[in-house]
């Protein structure tokens, strides 16, 4: 933790300021699952639902922070703890001045899940655990990710090589072979609406 600073809060614009600028609340929704289970998919068809009702969102994903923010990071334990410290600090940033942060990251254990709830604040943090079977994301596997993993050329790979630990109570759960992509996102919707939009 550095020392020696010293924020002027008494400079900050606070946040239901922004809010009221934006006419929205902001939040973290924070998919969670298997690689390939459709957690960006559902961040990303939420993104285009809450904007064309008008609210100002933003995705996070692996893909788009590993090639950016966290280019430095690798997929040991330590890397993956620190991946998802700093992802859990931006969507922080982003639900103080009022956007909707969509954070898509398989973040496989309840340690690493109730770090970044603690970080973003429980009020701001809404679980959606996106449970599609292992056998149905190894059969999607658009990247090749599992067969590379099976193969042992990529190595801790959550689900084969590496554990990942379901939720115990998250606040949504949606089985991928359950609904279409419009149906789960519908479900996402009414769930996440009256924590997103202003007070009337």
């Amino acid at each position: 933790m550095p020392t020696n600073i010293f924020p002027d809060r008494d400079k900050f614009l606070e946040r239901p300021a922004k809010e009221a600028l934006l006419k929205q609340k902001g939040l973290v929704i924070w998919f969670t699952g298997l690689s390939a289970s459709g957690k960006s998919t559902l961040a990303f068809a939420l993104e285009r639902k809450l904007y064309s009702e008008g609210f100002l969102t933003q995705v996070l994903d692996g893909d788009k922070i590993r090639n950016g923010l966290n280019n430095n990071l690798g997929f040991t334990a330590d890397d993956r703890n620190e991946n998802i410290r700093r992802i859990a600090e931006v969507g922080r940033l982003f639900s103080d001045c009022g956007v909707v942060a969509l954070s898509a990251f398989i973040s496989p254990t309840q340690a690493i899940r109730r770090m970044a709830r603690s970080i973003i604040g429980e009020a701001n943090f809404f679980e959606i655990f996106v449970s599609t079977p292992l056998s149905i994301c190894e059969e999607r596997d658009p990247k090749g990710l599992y067969k590379k993993a099976r193969q042992g050329v990529i190595q801790n790979f959550t689900g084969i090589s590496a554990p990942y630990e379901a939720p115990q109570n998250a606040s949504l759960v949606v089985d991928t072979t359950q609904y279409t992509v419009e149906e789960a996102t519908q479900k996402i919707y009414t769930a996440v609406i009256k924590k997103i939009r202003a007070s009337e």
